[in-house]
């Protein structure tokens, strides 16, 4: 039997590959508002993150989060983000 693939996707946090089910994906929707998207189906441009502190903490810092998004995040929104991850 052939072994089931695993999609892996990198955390842009800590630049680490991971399979995609212990990232977050966080989405810039079409209308152009940023979501925590649990499903990993919404449309829109993704990036993935892991779930530590750290890793948030690194994404928004270094603006990575920004630059996969292709969209300027606010310090606002990046801490509504890091509410919602860690809460989650």
């Amino acid at each position: 039997m052939r072994r089931k693939k695993i999609p892996m996707r990198m955390c842009i946090g800590c630049k680490e590959m991971k399979p995609k089910k212990e990232l977050i994906r966080i989405v810039r929707t079409v209308d152009g508002t940023i979501e925590i998207d649990p499903t990993g189906k919404k449309s829109g441009r993704g990036a993935y993150i892991c779930k530590n502190d750290r890793c948030i903490e690194t994404a928004t810092k270094e603006n990575r989060l920004s630059k996969a998004l292709d969209f300027q995040i606010t310090k606002e929104m990046a801490l509504s983000i890091k509410k919602e991850l860690s809460s989650s």
